[in-house]
This record gives structure tokens, sequence and C-alpha cells, in this order.
């Protein structure tokens, strides 16, 4: 099981390698939403914000200390790294139960391109 840092430093990963993306390609999928990311296992969620295809204002807090999120996700904390370092993909989380996902359809289609 993964610790609250890994994740933390996972999800920071993740915010870097959205802002290093080619800008036009980034602006294709321009996207501004609230996302939740719960970590089952650890009692803890990461909640951050989407904006103009970059990941930003990553912070931690107890699950139920969450306030209210337009997108949802809930994982396990190794899928959770498996999922940011490419050893699990997006579709084959969602489709195996492995990872929730709350949000619109739309918001779906938006974030599997982007992600």
């Amino acid at each position: 099981m993964a610790n609250v840092e890994e994740c933390r430093a996972a999800l920071r990963g993740l915010a870097a390698r959205l802002a290093e993306m080619d800008p036009q390609a980034r602006d294709r999928h321009t996207i501004d939403r609230t996302l939740d990311c719960r970590v089952r296992d650890l009692g803890v969620v990461f909640s951050a914000r989407l904006r103009n295809g970059r990941l930003e204002d990553i912070h931690d807090h107890p699950q139920e200390d969450a306030g209210p999120a337009q997108v949802r996700f809930t994982v396990n904390s190794d899928d959770l790294l498996a999922l940011v370092d490419g050893r699990l993909s997006f579709a084959g989380a969602w489709a195996t139960g492995r990872m929730k996902i709350e949000a619109s359809v739309m918001d779906l289609l938006r974030l599997r391109r982007l992600l």
C-alpha cells in the first residue's frame, strides 16, 4: 500500500506532465473543473482544480472534510500510482472497477482525452 506522500508526489508529477504538454494540444482539451481523488485505503482526499489543461491547487484532507467537487475519482493508493505512471490505463481502471468516477459524460470524455 502506498502512503499519502507517495500519492501526493504522484499527483504533483501528473500536474508537471500536464504543464509540459504542447500548449495547442492542451488548449484543445480545455476544461475547468474541481476534482476530488478519494484514496480509499488511506482515508484521504486530494482536491485540485483542473484549469486550462493544468492541474492546480493540489491539497489533501481527511475524507470527512471533503467539499463538493464537479468530478470525483475513488481509487486505492497503489492503483493511483499505477494510473499516474502509466502502468494502469484510465479506461481499464474504470472498466474493471478499480476506479470509480462521478462526473458528467462530457467531463469523462474530456478527461479521457487529456489524461
